[in-house]
């Protein structure tokens, strides 16, 4: 894996400009600014220029909210599959004891 240069970017939300650090590509970047703007939106009047820190906490927690959801979820797909694993063993040990 390569290593990715850290480099500055900016960004504005609402009218406030923001400065960051990070590694990751543009088509990354645009896919989490895209993300956090709908949270925003779906909170906010988009033509707003002023976001209250209520606002950004209320879009923290619905981000996070949707994070734990998608974080179960995959566990359950994990342990489907495990499951699924486990029993084709099985029917694969069977099938060979009768070889």
């Amino acid at each position: 894996m390569t290593r990715r240069e850290e480099r500055r970017i900016r960004l504005n939300f609402f009218g406030q400009e923001i400065s960051l650090v990070t590694t990751a590509s543009d088509a990354e970047v645009e896919e989490v600014v895209s993300l956090v703007r709908d949270h925003f939106s779906r909170l906010v009047d988009p033509s707003s220029r002023v976001v209250s820190n209520k606002v950004a906490i209320l879009t923290c927690l619905n981000m996070a909210s949707e994070c734990v959801r998608l974080r179960r979820e995959l566990e359950r797909c994990r342990q489907e599959q495990r499951e699924s694993v486990e029993r084709l063993t099985k029917r694969i040990e069977s099938c060979l004891e009768l070889i």
